[in-house]
């Protein structure tokens, strides 16, 4: 095994990572890893790295957005949104609870604080940025799963 097989398992299993830890681009640096990998031994033609290109930013920015437009979709405020964007951030250093959870507490935090009255109201946010959260977290895993299958298949 080479170096450049070694980086490319490397990229590939903190890309995985990578998709669960917000501060980490996972499926990008699995997409690096994939792109490593072409020089050891082409794994897809240039349409199907363009292709897997497009989906790393796509699902990447899908991610980031998702939780916002969730939010407000649910009916969230402004201070919904930013308490969601909030709560990822603050979840990092609770752990893996926090980051799954950082982002409902933040819209509901949020919601609560520009509007207090309606308790329901700001739960129902909080779902909703919370159901985003997840639903952008799974799409991120199953790309950088699938990219990082195909690294393990040509190098063992």
């Amino acid at each position: 095994m080479n170096i450049l097989e070694i980086v490319a398992l490397l990229l590939s299993v903190v890309g995985v990572v990578g998709c669960v830890v917000p501060i980490l681009p996972g499926v990008p640096i699995c997409y690096v890893g994939i792109l490593l990998c072409q020089w050891v031994e082409p794994i897809f033609s240039t349409e199907q790295l363009v292709l897997w290109g497009v989906a790393a930013v796509g699902v990447t920015l899908l991610d980031n957005f998702l939780p916002a437009v969730m939010t407000k979709k649910f009916g969230g405020s402004k201070a919904a949104t930013r308490g969601s964007l909030v709560g990822i951030v603050v979840g990092l250093f609770a752990g893996p609870v926090g980051i799954i959870l950082g982002p409902f507490f933040g819209a509901l935090i949020g919601e609560l604080t520009h509007d207090g009255s309606n308790s329901a109201r700001a739960f129902k946010v909080a779902f909703g940025s919370f159901a985003a959260f997840i639903c952008g977290t799974g799409v991120k895993l199953v790309v950088a799963i699938y990219l990082t299958a195909k690294i393990f298949g040509v190098l063992f």
